[in-house]
């Protein structure tokens, strides 16, 4: 949260905040505001023409027919220069003409009223979704690493469409409150001073019951709004992995955790309506205490002679009317404790600090030389990951990296891109320190292919578009080819146009890992990494596509830096340079003639490798496997 005076309440500070997203908006509030004014100043007017009407009926019939109207400004001047009350009692229709024109103006101005306001209010979302989006985008990988995902996705829809709906009605409706008790009061002073003072007695505490209300629920708002963040956030990651949960037979574990998260936002939720069921009985009961009291005090004084019956009618019907918006003051400032508990939650998302370059960085060659100087790393100060790594791919090399889970194979690939910046040491590309080099551009120019690479729920060609965008079908087919891809992408009855389940789930493992790969090729990269992306495929098919890439024979034609990181040899074995990682520091590293001659852990590997090729060649693998 930015700084804030010591002197200024937080919510005030929020919301002074909010006004960034209003910028554009403030004319059709404008509107809005003044469209509130006139359907108001309809609304009391009905009350003021069926009271003269009523007042009219009763002098003529009481013989008192030349005594003047009661009616506000211009409309009694023309009805007594015409003969006062009888005259009206004679023409009633106008009465009802003038009633019908005025609901149908009071109905144009809360129409427009609804239109601008609702205008104003999807354009503010509009602008914070896209806002939001574009800063979660350009947030850290670190951020992302540690937030989760459907808490974001609940701040970023259902947290904005909270302060949408406040700013859509509520916002108005504080406005329409304000004129209507301002205009109430002057209208009902000019008719009976003491019966005005007795039909507000019990307002007071009617506000008072309703600011209580507001800052005893804004913290069980805030309570109830993260646990169902936390419930988003589990049922997210439970669908996203429901194979997993499938295969082991865990839907019952699941079902419990998921029902732990349902009955906490229960509770929340009933501890709030609790406390509404306690504002709503409390202001219902003052609020019938002063409709009553109004009537009876009014009836005292109209059969004293101090005001007409009509009068008394407009004093209840304008109490009625009060009542109303001064109850909806609890929800007004309900939703109020609400939107200022979601802005907060997404001020947290907004004052998070985006990715930033280093200053100065500039867009530099990347085909060069990659050289690991002492580089030293950690995710806290406690647990170094990477210790003391140095070494020199040259420029179109491949460079394989083995090493047992948690060596520090990934870490030292996320340094390359910049995910994150050593802590110790130096990575230079082309002689150049990665510092100094603009990330995006870093990125655009490093093909990254993870074990488990995601695809997005379009089709085939769409999901090998994605790093080109209007590629040629034959640049498609080039690179899946180039993978083994084409092959069983043409068996597919649609083709390229198949469609590809989310995350890509209609695929086996090693054709996602194909696509994901022919996809990088697509691109132009200098610098490519494959993180353990041939696992899933069989080791001709991994053959092919290593080969492939060493050869150049990629869409552009270029060999690229490759890093390979693998546990199976015979994708390693062929590499220019092998590094064997081990607990974070470089252990081994030389080419595969080399490595299986020296003691170490690539030697063992490479006889455990070797003997089960041996038993699988000669059936004493499958022999044994088959005894009971």
């Amino acid at each position: 949260m930015q700084n804030r005076s010591k002197n200024m309440p937080e919510n005030l500070f929020v919301m002074r905040r909010f006004s960034e997203f209003m910028s554009g908006s403030a004319l059709k509030y404008a509107g809005s505001v003044f469209a509130v004014a006139v359907s108001v100043l309809t609304a009391f007017l009905t009350p003021l023409l069926i009271a003269g009407a009523v007042d009219a009926v009763t002098a003529t019939m009481n013989g008192h027919g030349d005594s003047p109207v009661n009616l506000p400004g211009f409309l009694a001047g023309w009805f007594n220069a015409r003969g006062g009350a009888e005259y009206m009692a004679r023409h009633i229709w106008i009465v009802a003409a003038l009633l019908v024109a005025v609901s149908l103006l009071g109905g144009l101005f809360q129409y427009l009223r609804g239109k601008w306001s609702a205008e104003a209010s999807e354009t503010i979302a509009e602008r914070m979704r896209t806002r939001l989006y574009a800063h979660l985008l350009n947030m850290s990988y670190d951020y992302h690493v540690k937030a989760q995902t459907g808490d974001l996705i609940q701040r970023c829809t259902t947290d904005v469409d909270t302060v949408r709906r406040f700013l859509a009605s509520q916002v108005i409706e504080i406005f329409r409150t304000v004129i209507m008790v301002a205009l109430a009061l002057s209208l009902m002073s000019t008719i009976h001073v003491k019966l005005t003072l007795i039909s507000l007695i019990l307002i007071p505490p009617l506000f008072g019951l309703a600011f209580w209300f507001f800052h005893w629920v804004q913290k069980l708002f805030r309570e109830a709004d993260e646990a169902d963040g936390r419930l988003s956030a589990m049922l997210q990651e439970s669908l996203t992995g429901v194979r997993v949960v499938r295969a082991f037979g865990r839907q019952r574990y699941e079902d419990k955790r998921f029902n732990v998260c349902v009955d906490a936002v229960h509770d929340e939720s009933m501890r709030i309506n609790r406390v509404m069921a306690v504002y709503w009985a409390g202001s219902d009961m003052l609020s019938m205490a002063q409709t009553g009291l109004t009537l009876l005090f009014g009836v005292f004084f109209a059969v004293r002679g101090e005001i007409t019956t009509g009068n008394v009618l407009t004093f209840v019907s304008y109490i009625s009317m009060l009542i109303w918006p001064i109850r909806q003051l609890g929800r007004i400032l309900q939703d109020l404790g609400k939107s200022i508990v979601a802005m907060k939650r997404l001020y947290e998302i907004l004052d998070a600090p985006a990715e930033a370059d280093t200053p100065g960085a500039t867009e530099a060659p990347l085909n060069g030389d990659i050289e690991f100087k002492h580089v030293q790393f950690s995710y806290d100060s406690a647990h170094p990951v990477l210790k003391d790594v140095s070494f020199t791919a040259r420029a179109g090399q491949t460079v394989a990296i083995l090493g047992a889970t948690g060596s520090g194979k990934s870490t030292m690939m996320n340094l390359l891109q910049r995910l994150y910046d050593p802590t110790g040491g130096e990575i230079t590309i082309g002689g150049r320190e990665i510092r100094t080099i603009e990330k995006k551009h870093l990125r655009s120019r490093v093909g990254y292919v993870l074990q488990e690479p995601f695809l997005y729920s379009r089709s085939i060609r769409d999901n090998l578009a994605i790093t080109r965008e209007g590629a040629e079908m034959d640049a498609l087919r080039k690179v899946a080819s180039v993978t083994a891809s084409d092959g069983f992408i043409s068996q597919f009855k649609e083709g390229y146009d198949t469609m590809v389940g989310e995350r890509g789930v209609t695929l086996s493992g090693g054709q996602t890992q194909r696509i994901a790969i022919a996809r990088t090729l697509l691109r132009d990269n200098d610098i490519l990494i494959l993180d353990d992306s041939l696992s899933a495929v069989d080791t001709e098919t991994d053959r092919s596509i290593r080969e492939a890439l060493k050869d150049g024979r990629s869409l552009t034609g270029r060999t690229p830096t490759t890093f390979i990181i693998s546990h199976r040899l015979t994708t390693l074995a062929d590499a220019d340079l092998i590094l064997v990682l081990e607990d974070g520091k470089i252990a081994q590293q030389g080419r595969h003639e080399d490595l299986i001659r020296q003691p170490g852990l690539y030697q063992r590997v490479y006889r455990i490798q070797a003997a089960l090729e041996d038993e699988l060649k000669s059936g004493r693998f499958a022999g044994n496997a088959a005894q009971p």
